[in-house]
C-alpha cells in the first residue's frame, strides 16, 4: 500500500530539479496510493494533478490549490463527489470508472465556476434514468459532460424536466445505498473470517506454513547424522508442496465470481500482495548456505577441487623430468589475480582450488608462466629425486655425488667459454 511523500513527489518531479514548491505538474499514477495527502501544503502551485489508476477512497486535502485546472482521478474508489470548492481554478475533472453512487454531489462542483469538463463514465450512477439530464441541468457552466458537447437545447429542456428527474435520481440513488451498505457489510464479514482463519493456521502451524513435529526424541543417537543428510530434501518437498498450495489457492481467487466494488479491488490488491510476499520467501529458501570449502581430508589427504571448472591437464614431461600442469585460465584476466602455490603433494592455483600431484615435486624450483596466445597458465614443477637435463635425451634418475657435481660444473664452463 502506498503513501503519499515528499521522496516520492521529488521523484516525480525531475522535470522541475526534482523542486517541488514550485511545480506546475505532478503524476502520481499508478502508485497504489489509498489517501490524498500532503499535496495541498507541498505543491500549491499545481496546475494538472494525475492521481489514475490508485485506490483513493476519498476526495480530501486538495482544496488549497487554487490554480488547479485538471484533477484526473480515474480508476480509484471514490464512491462521493466533495471537497472540491477551494479548487477555484478547476476547469476539468476526470472521475472516470470511480464507484460514484451519490449522483446528488456533483451539486457540490455548482461553486467550480470554471469547470468546463466533467467525466463520470463507468460509475454506478451514469446507469440512473435521467442521470445525463440530471448532470446537465445542476451544473449549468459545464460545456463538455463524458466527452460529449452540451448542446444549448439539452440544456433548456433538462431544466424543464429536472423537477421530475430529480426526485427520480433520488430514488434510484436511496436503492443504490441500502445496496452498497449491504455490500459492505458482506465485504467486512468475509474479511473478519479471513483474519480468523489467518490466526488459527498461526496458531498450527510453522512460521512459514508448515507443520512440524519434535522427532529428535524418539529416534537414535545413531541416525542422527543420516537425519541431516535427508533434512534438505523433506525441507525441498514442503517447499515445492506449499507452491503448489498456493498456485491452487491463487488459482481459485481469480476463479471465483466477484462483484466490482472498492472493497473487491482492496482484495484483490491484498491478495497480489500476499502472493508476492510468499514468492519472496520461497526464493529465500532455495537460497541454500553454501557449504564451506574442505581442500584437505580428515586423514589429511589433498582433495582435488576445480570450482571454476577450468579445462586443465596434467602431464609427465620426462624430458626434463618434471610434472607440467597447463591450466586454461581466462585469456584477458590479469595474472596478479592469480596465486601459485606448489607443495610436496599437491599445487594449489589461487584461480579456485588446488590440483593433487601423482608425485613429489621440488616447490622452491618450481615456476609458473602465461601462454601469451591462449593465456594458459603453465606450472612447471620437477619431480624429487630427479636431475632436469637438457631437452636432447631422456631423464634418468641419478644419485647426485661432489666429484659429479664438479665435473658438471666444469663443462658447464668450459661450454660457456668457448
Amino acid at each position: 500500500m502506498g503513501r503519499i511523500t515528499e521522496d516520492l513527489i521529488r521523484r516525480n518531479a525531475e522535470h522541475n530539479d526534482c523542486i517541488i514548491f514550485s511545480l506546475e505538474e505532478l503524476s502520481l499514477h499508478q502508485q497504489e496510493i489509498e489517501r490524498l495527502e500532503h499535496i495541498d501544503k507541498w505543491c500549491r502551485d499545481l496546475k494538472i494533478l494525475y492521481l489514475q489508476n490508485n485506490l483513493i477512497g476519498k476526495i480530501e486535502n486538495v482544496s488549497k490549490l487554487k490554480k488547479l485546472e485538471y484533477l484526473n482521478l480515474a480508476l480509484n474508489n471514490i464512491e462521493k463527489i466533495e471537497n472540491l470548492e477551494g479548487c477555484e481554478g478547476l476547469t476539468k475533472l476526470d472521475l472516470t470508472v470511480n464507484f460514484i453512487g451519490e449522483l446528488s454531489s456533483v451539486k457540490t462542483l455548482q461553486h467550480n465556476i470554471h469547470l468546463k469538463e466533467l467525466f463520470l463514465m463507468g460509475n454506478p450512477c451514469t446507469d440512473f434514468d435521467g442521470y445525463r439530464q440530471f448532470v446537465v441541468a445542476t451544473l449549468q457552466q459545464l460545456k463538455w459532460l463524458d466527452g460529449k458537447e452540451i448542446e444549448r437545447s439539452e440544456r433548456i429542456q433538462a431544466l424543464q424536466d429536472f423537477p421530475a428527474v430529480e426526485q427520480q435520481i433520488r430514488e434510484q440513488e436511496k436503492a443504490y445505498c441500502l445496496k452498497r451498505a449491504k455490500d459492505k457489510e458482506e465485504a467486512q464479514r468475509k474479511l473478519q473470517e479471513e483474519e480468523s482463519e489467518g490466526e488459527r493456521e498461526g496458531r498450527h502451524t510453522g512460521f512459514d506454513g508448515r507443520w512440524y513435529t519434535d522427532i529428535s526424541a524418539t529416534l537414535p543417537s545413531s541416525e542422527e547424522s543420516k537425519d541431516d543428510i535427508q533434512a534438505p530434501e523433506i525441507q525441498e518437498g514442503g517447499c515445492k508442496k506449499k507452491k503448489l498450495d498456493n498456485g491452487e489457492d491463487d488459482l481459485e481467487f481469480w476463479n471465483k465470481p466477484s462483484l466490482y466494488t472498492p472493497e473487491s479491488r482492496l482484495e484483490t490488491l491484498r491478495h497480489m500482495e500476499k502472493q508476492r510476499k510468499d514468492q519472496e520467501k520461497l526464493s529465500e529458501k532455495k537460497k541454500k548456505v553454501k557449504p564451506p570449502r574442505v581442500l584437505i581430508s580428515e586423514n589429511g589427504r589433498a582433495l582435488n577441487v576445480n570450482e571454476p571448472k577450468l579445462d586443465f591437464s596434467l602431464r609427465d614431461d620426462e624430458k626434463r623430468n618434471q610434472l607440467v600442469l597447463d591450466l586454461a585460465v581466462y585469456r584477458y584476466m590479469d595474472t596478479s589475480l592469480i596465486d601459485v602455490d606448489v607443495q610436496p603433494t599437491y599445487v594449489r592455483v589461487m584461480v579456485k582450488g588446488k590440483l593433487v600431484l601423482p608425485a613429489e615435486v621440488k616447490p622452491d624450483s618450481s615456476s609458473a608462466k602465461r601462454a601469451q596466445t591462449t593465456g594458459h597458465l603453465v606450472v612447471y614443477m620437477p619431480k624429487v629425486g630427479e636431475i632436469i637435463t637438457g631437452c636432447q635425451g631422456t631423464s634418468k634418475p641419478v644419485k647426485s655425488t661432489p666429484d659429479s657435481s664438479r665435473e658438471q660444473r666444469n663443462k658447464s664452463y668450459s661450454s660457456r667459454c668457448q
